[in-house]
């Protein structure tokens, strides 16, 4: 019903910035809750950051509090997330999940979510 696509990955140095993007095709992004998830090498994919359908509940991994920052563009069916303050450990794939619900309030499993993008990977690195 919904595909999300991740973009704008790379590598950045300790302390700098990166912007992700994830723009869904295929239903009106007004429907879902949409969250970011990371995955490190060897770990187990973490939930990042989710944003409530209309963007009014924000919820955020202990990890990236305060650097972090999802926003939504339903006009443009785009989720972002603003990465500040890098740190070698923000290094891994980053994967933009959609999920049918009304509510983003304790949606922080992978398996509350449905419709996952490729990745894209972030590497911090001196």
């Amino acid at each position: 019903q919904v595909q999300p696509v991740e973009s704008g990955g790379g590598l950045v140095q300790p302390g700098g910035s990166l912007r992700l993007s994830c723009t869904a095709s295929g239903r009106v992004l007004s429907s879902y809750v949409m969250a970011w998830f990371r995955q490190a090498p060897g770990k187990e994919r973490e939930f990042v950051a989710g944003i409530s359908r209309f963007g009014r509940t924000t919820p955020y991994a202990d990890s990236v509090k305060g650097r972090f920052t999802i926003s939504r563009d339903n006009a443009k069916n785009t989720v972002y997330l603003q990465m500040n303050s890098l740190k070698p450990e923000d290094t891994a794939v980053y994967y933009c999940a959609a999920a049918a619900a009304a509510t983003i309030t304790g949606h922080t499993s992978t398996r509350d979510y449905d419709y996952w993008g490729q990745g894209t990977q972030v590497t911090v690195s001196s």
